[in-house]
């Protein structure tokens, strides 16, 4: 009897041993983590979103890009312009004072036909009212003048206006002072485009 006690005794102990071995074999060993699903899909969506944000950013600065190269181009447009229109009036107003300074009692008619030509506005209307004038005070005084441009500038230029300033230098002689006398003047002209020409609008002696 204590035999079959001391053999049932021995299985227990056996069985207790075995599942004391399992539980310490299962406290030992590593705990498995949870697999996290969508790591891979989380860092593919990050990704997403900085190329979206890069391009983006690379639209913007393209856009911006292409305006200030158009508003270069612009202002580029705008001073050759300016360039042109000032060369253009500049020549144009060298030959008026040409015209101005240059009286011949014998070609008087020819010649304020040609001032009244070239000029608009608030010239030709002063001209045109005291040409008749000084016309009949050319003949018979037998004015003669003769004029030249000795250095000439441009002060301000837009598109379709230019303010041009003038050294001149005139000799007059007349019936009763057959000698030359020489006058120095200075002159203030503002050019304006009209009907693609450039005439004078205002002439000033300063």
């Amino acid at each position: 009897m204590n035999g079959m006690v001391s053999s049932g005794e021995g299985a227990s102990g056996a069985r207790r041993s075995a599942v004391d071995g399992d539980s310490v074999a299962r406290a030992s060993a590593p705990e498995s983590k949870p697999v996290v699903k969508g790591i891979k899909g989380s860092g593919a969506g990050r990704a997403s979103r900085l190329k979206t944000r890069w391009l983006g950013a690379l639209a913007v600065a393209v856009v911006f890009g292409v305006a200030g190269l158009a508003f270069g181009g612009w202002l580029l447009f705008q001073q050759h312009q300016r360039n042109e229109a000032a060369s253009q009036a500049l020549a144009a107003a060298r030959n008026y004072v040409v015209k101005l300074t240059n009286l011949d009692s014998d070609a008087v008619d020819a010649r304020f036909g040609d001032i009244l030509d070239g000029s608009t506005g608030e010239f030709r209307d002063s001209y045109g009212k005291s040409g008749q004038q000084l016309r009949q005070m050319v003949v018979d005084n037998q004015v003669h003048t003769r004029g030249s441009v000795v250095e000439a500038a441009v002060k301000s230029a837009t598109a379709n206006k230019v303010v041009v300033l003038m050294f001149v230098d005139e000799s007059i002689s007349n019936r009763n002072s057959p000698r030359s006398q020489i006058d120095h003047s200075r002159i203030k002209l503002t050019m304006v485009k009209l009907d693609g020409r450039w005439v004078a609008r205002k002439v000033q002696l300063l």
